[in-house]
């Protein structure tokens, strides 16, 4: 085998092989001790579209002043985060308090999502299957003759 053969091939080899590798970033959510429940809900759909879309989160809680004397709140709301995206993804690093910061990793759990595919098209496929009913015919009565 000559050189330049095999340099070609040793190109499309490596062009296939990036072909078929997938590029995973990682996503940040911020979120506050103090949240309202709305922002708090669009915030954990958005998480929820990130993790469908096969990135992994990271959710960050930031505290300011007296807030860091409670870290608790902070666990609270990541544990309700946690719970709100477990049917798409699995906690990959536990919450951990990093200065002001409490950070937690959520990753895309390929299980969860295909369980949840699967219970979302059974879903729509007994929606989908709609009884139709017959209604009877009125029957055409004769006049009566009034004679």
């Amino acid at each position: 085998m000559d050189y330049g053969k095999w340099k070609y091939e040793e190109s499309q080899r490596q062009r296939d092989s990036r072909r078929k590798s997938t590029n995973i970033s990682i996503k940040e959510m911020k979120y506050r001790p103090k949240i309202g429940s709305g922002d708090f809900d669009t915030k954990t759909r958005k998480v929820e579209k990130f993790l469908d879309e096969g990135h992994k989160v990271k959710v960050t809680i930031m505290f300011r002043g007296r807030e860091t004397q409670h870290p608790e709140l902070g666990r609270r709301i990541l544990d309700r985060v946690a719970e709100g995206v477990a049917q798409v993804a699995r906690v990959e690093v536990m919450p951990k308090l990093d200065g002001r910061n409490m950070t937690m990793v959520l990753a895309p759990d390929k299980k969860a999502k295909a369980a949840r595919d699967a219970q979302r098209k059974a879903e729509s496929e007994t929606a989908t299957e709609t009884v139709i009913e017959t209604k009877p015919v009125a029957e055409k009565t004769k006049p009566e003759d009034t004679a």
